[in-house]
């Protein structure tokens, strides 16, 4: 049974509504002035409150502003005269949930219940909206949690590969395994940089590829520049997100571009700058660039190496739906790629 409040100071009206509301199922109480109902609508949980416009001391309009700021305000249905359409205007405007014109006879009532009924559905089904999405967001926290948690194994997990890699490497006397070993140690980190940036950001579907190259080419520029061979990595990338399977694919390219430009491009004991660029082109796509000023690429020649950092960076861009240019009139090498954000 819905509690409602009538707030009145007509005295036999009151008593009517009370009749004419008890049978329709309603429990009522019963106030004289805008201030007494306000002191039980503080003291009492009521799921409904009706407020007459004209009362002495404090008016329909002043009683709906103090009602509106208990802590947990009822919905109110505002009554006025049949005149006084600016009133209703007015109370709606300041959170009334309905009004009702108040007139001589049992239409006044009918229309009441009408109006309590339809009230009380929709306070109930904007509760029931409200319930659900708490719950949704208490929902959406766990399930952000639980994938920070996991990227943090992840990266944890490739942490430990990584030094399992180097430790093997550490152990070995052929000079060709160590660098495989060491280029295996490079591509496990660019996936674990990705990882780490997901379980302490704040979103934890994609990843900001301006941080992460950011991150990405400071380690590859500490592995790959020394004294006896400066490499000067220059980085300029906007701010693109890119879901977390697509930031692995660009992050291992780079990797990969990079690392054969610093191996390849430039004599051992000659200083070399290495440039990395992504933009955005439009609103759905990004164009890398990957270029140096060294040897460049013998038309036709086969991989120097083993070959595996090609067949890489072929797989990761068949991933992104893409493929690796290169760009035939620069000076050394200029890879390109561009593909699409989503």
């Amino acid at each position: 049974m819905s509690r409602v409040l009538y707030i009145d100071d007509d005295a036999g009206l009151r008593r009517l509504a009370e009749r004419s509301l008890k049978r329709r199922g309603y429990d009522v109480t019963l106030a004289e002035r805008g201030a007494d109902g306000v002191a039980l609508a503080a003291a009492e949980r009521f799921d409904l409150v009706a407020v007459d416009h004209y009362m002495p001391g404090m008016d329909g309009l002043e009683t709906l502003e103090q009602l509106r700021a208990l802590p947990h305000p009822p919905p109110v249905v505002y009554v006025t005269g049949s005149e006084e359409g600016s009133v209703a205007v007015s109370a709606l405007k300041a959170g009334a949930a309905d009004y009702v014109v108040k007139s001589v006879g049992k239409d006044f009532f009918d229309l009441l219940a009408n109006a309590f009924d339809q009230v009380l559905a929709r306070t109930s089904l904007e509760a029931a909206a409200r319930e659900a999405e708490e719950k949704l967001r208490g929902s959406n926290a766990r399930l952000e949690a639980l994938l920070r948690e996991v990227n943090h194994r992840v990266a944890n997990s490739l942490q430990l590969v990584s030094a399992l890699v180097q430790m093997q490497s550490a152990n070995l006397t052929d000079e060709g395994a160590k660098l495989a070993l060491q280029d295996t140690q490079r591509r496990i980190a660019a996936i674990g940089q990705v990882h780490r940036r997901l379980y302490t950001a704040d979103n934890v579907e994609s990843v900001d590829m301006q941080e992460y190259l950011a991150a990405l080419v400071d380690e590859l520029a500490q592995t790959w520049s020394s004294q006896e061979s400066p490499r000067a990595l220059k980085l300029a990338a906007d701010p693109v997100l890119l879901p977390t399977d697509r930031a692995v694919s660009l992050g291992v390219i780079v990797n990969e571009l990079v690392s054969n430009a610093c191996k390849y491009a430039y004599a051992p004991n000659v200083a070399g700058e290495i440039r990395i660029e992504l933009t955005r082109d439009g609103d759905n796509f990004f164009v890398l660039a990957v270029e140096d000023d060294g040897c460049g690429m013998t038309e036709n020649a086969g991989p120097r190496g083993t070959g595996l950092g090609t067949r890489v960076i072929r797989a990761m861009a068949q991933s992104l739906q893409s493929a690796v240019e290169y760009d035939p009139a620069h000076r050394g090498v200029r890879a390109i790629l561009r593909a699409a954000i989503a």
